[in-house]
C-alpha cells in the first residue's frame, strides 16, 4: 500500500470522480482505475463503488478513509520534520465551526487567508450543532466548550462570554432590567434549551429559571437568535462575540453587564490527540490566532444602557 494510491483514494473519495482524482495527480483514467483496483485487493474490499453514470463511497471505503488521511498526515509530518517539503503547505483541511461564529469572523479571512496559502482547499462544514471531530474525519474544529475530552488537543483562541441583551425598541415596551430579580415576566428567547442557567457575578450567583419568564421560542441557532433579538423578540443570552458589533452600534443594549453564564466555556481550536501538527493545521491555526487574538468583541460590552 504505497502513499500515491493512498493519496489517489482520499482525492477519489472526496471528489467521487475517479478520472478527476487522477488528472489531479497527474495519473491517466486507466491508471488511476488500475491503482484503485489494486488497493481493493490488497485491503480485500470494494472501497468506491462504480458504475458507468457515478461512483460513491462504500460503507467500508467510508470506514477505511479517516485512516487512510491519517497515514497521509502523518507522511506529510514526517517529511516536514526531515526538511522534505520545501515547497508551500499544500492539501485539502476539513476544518468544522459553528456557523454564527464563522459568518462573522472567519469568512471575512478567507482572502487573506488564500493569498498567503493558494495551495491549500479549506473544507469547512459550518453548524452550530456540534459534529465528532474523529468520526467526521476534521482535521482542526472551533469549539465552545471547556476542554474535556482526553483524545482531544487544542489551543485556547478566546473566552466566550456569554451576556443579557435585548433591542431598544423591546426595552422601551416591556422596561430594562436593573437586576435579576427584574427578569421575571419578560419575553426570552433560548437557546437550544428551556432548562434553568446559572449565572455568576464575582461570588454572587443567581439561576435563571425559564419558567418565571414567557418564553415561547428555543433556538439552535446564533445567528437566528441574534436576529430575533434584533427584531424586538425578547431578552436573550449571547456569545459576546456575536453581538459586539450590535452593542458597540447601539441597536442591541448589553442588559445586567455584572453578570454571565457560570459554564466556563472557552472558544478552542481543536484537533485529534492522534494527529501530527500538520503544516497545512499548523498554518491555519497559526492564522486565525494572529487575526483573532486579541479578541476583537472583548471590549465591545461596557454599558448596561
Amino acid at each position: 500500500m504505497d502513499i500515491q494510491t493512498l493519496r489517489l483514494f482520499v482525492a477519489a473519495a472526496e471528489r467521487l470522480n475517479i478520472s478527476a482524482a487522477g488528472r489531479s495527480l497527474g495519473l491517466a483514467p486507466a491508471m488511476a482505475s488500475a491503482r484503485l483496483a489494486k488497493l481493493e485487493h490488497e485491503l480485500g474490499a470494494e472501497l468506491l463503488h462504480r458504475t458507468t453514470r457515478k461512483v460513491s463511497l462504500s460503507q467500508e471505503g467510508a470506514a477505511f478513509l479517516p485512516y487512510a488521511r491519517e497515514i497521509l498526515a502523518q507522511s506529510e509530518a514526517g517529511r516536514a520534520a526531515l526538511g522534505l517539503n520545501a515547497k508551500k503547505p499544500s492539501g485539502t483541511l476539513r476544518f468544522a465551526a459553528p456557523s454564527s461564529f464563522a459568518q462573522l469572523h472567519i469568512m471575512p479571512l478567507l482572502p487573506a487567508f488564500h493569498a498567503a496559502y493558494p495551495d491549500i482547499t479549506l473544507d469547512l462544514r459550518l453548524s452550530d450543532t456540534r459534529v465528532d471531530l474523529i468520526e467526521g474525519s476534521f482535521d482542526l474544529a472551533l469549539r465552545s466548550a471547556p476542554l474535556t475530552d482526553s483524545s482531544l488537543k487544542g489551543r485556547k483562541l478566546g473566552d466566550d462570554r456569554r451576556v443579557f441583551c435585548a433591542a431598544p425598541a423591546y426595552l422601551e415596551q416591556r422596561g430594562t432590567p436593573r437586576t435579576p430579580a427584574d427578569l421575571d415576566g419578560h419575553d426570552l428567547l433560548s437557546w437550544g434549551t428551556a432548562a434553568p442557567r446559572q449565572f455568576a457575578a464575582g461570588a454572587e450567583r443567581f439561576t435563571l429559571d425559564p419558567r418565571r419568564m414567557i418564553c415561547r421560542t428555543i433556538l439552535n441557532d446564533g445567528t437566528a437568535q441574534r436576529i430575533a433579538t434584533l427584531a424586538g423578540g425578547g431578552i436573550s443570552v449571547n456569545s459576546l462575540w456575536s453581538v459586539a458589533a450590535d452593542i458597540r452600534a447601539g441597536r442591541l443594549v448589553h442588559l445586567l453587564p455584572d453578570w454571565r453564564l457560570d459554564d466556563a466555556s472557552v472558544l478552542w481550536l481543536i484537533y485529534p490527540q492522534s494527529n501530527v501538527l500538520t503544516p497545512k493545521v499548523r498554518v491555519f491555526m497559526d492564522f486565525l490566532l494572529a487575526q483573532l487574538t486579541p479578541a476583537p468583541w472583548g471590549a465591545a460590552a461596557t454599558g448596561s444602557g
